[in-house]
């Protein structure tokens, strides 16, 4: 069976402040989500998903919790969401930088599916602060490019680009999304920093953003 291991940070605990503290990267990565590490591990004994890989755990322990095909699938479901939730977040972040945005390819399907880049922080920040509870705001892509409407350099097609509020541990995988970008709106994410001011982390983490990163995702 395989083992999943607590993912190693692509950057010092540190790095990311004042954006998030050292102390919340702790608490975070290694307590929060070395507890979901070692709860799906525990759970993966013995199931016919353990040699699976963690995306594809993901969208099979949605279609049988779904189709109520197995049982304890809620709790697999669950913790693989968590984990693997958590291994794009932390990964796609980098040293705070002023006026940071994407370029290239992404920035063009940011244009041409919400008309500015600011339009989108707009839209996306509004969707992280009213999302009720705990969960994660997405960007996400269609799989399917849109042939008929190329990219203005003509390089290439990007699925529509769209945003989605995911409760708890749910992730796009399961609407058959590609997850390029999230932020955490889990209270752990942010309340040692930010008290009750989600809205207020949510405008600081685009300091953070590893834009090449959330690009490269849209080719995987």
């Amino acid at each position: 069976m395989k083992k999943y291991e607590l993912m190693a940070l692509p950057y010092a605990d540190n790095a990311l402040e004042p954006v998030i503290s050292k102390e919340t990267i702790g608490f975070h990565h290694g307590k929060h989500l070395l507890a979901y590490v070692n709860n799906l591990n525990g759970l993966l004994e013995g199931s016919p998903l353990a040699d699976l890989t963690l995306e594809e755990i993901v969208v099979e322990a949605g279609r049988l919790r779904a189709g109520e095909l197995a049982p304890g699938m809620g709790g697999i479901l669950n913790y693989a969401g968590q984990v693997l939730n958590h291994e794009l977040y932390f990964g796609q972040f980098a040293a705070p930088k002023d006026d940071n945005q994407p370029t290239g390819k992404l920035a063009e399907a940011i244009v041409r599916d919400f008309g500015s880049f600011e339009a989108f922080k707009e839209e996306f920040q509004k969707k992280g602060a009213t999302l009720f509870g705990s969960g994660w705001v997405w960007l996400s892509a269609t799989p399917t490019p849109q042939s008929e409407e190329q990219l203005p350099s003509g390089r290439c097609a990007i699925g529509k680009l769209v945003i989605t509020q995911e409760t708890n541990a749910a992730n796009p995988v399961l609407r058959g999304l590609k997850p390029l970008l999230t932020f955490d709106v889990w209270e752990h994410a942010y309340y040692l920093d930010f008290q009750n001011r989600r809205p207020d982390h949510l405008a600081a983490l685009w300091q953070i953003i590893n834009w090449e990163v959330v690009e490269s995702r849209l080719f995987k």
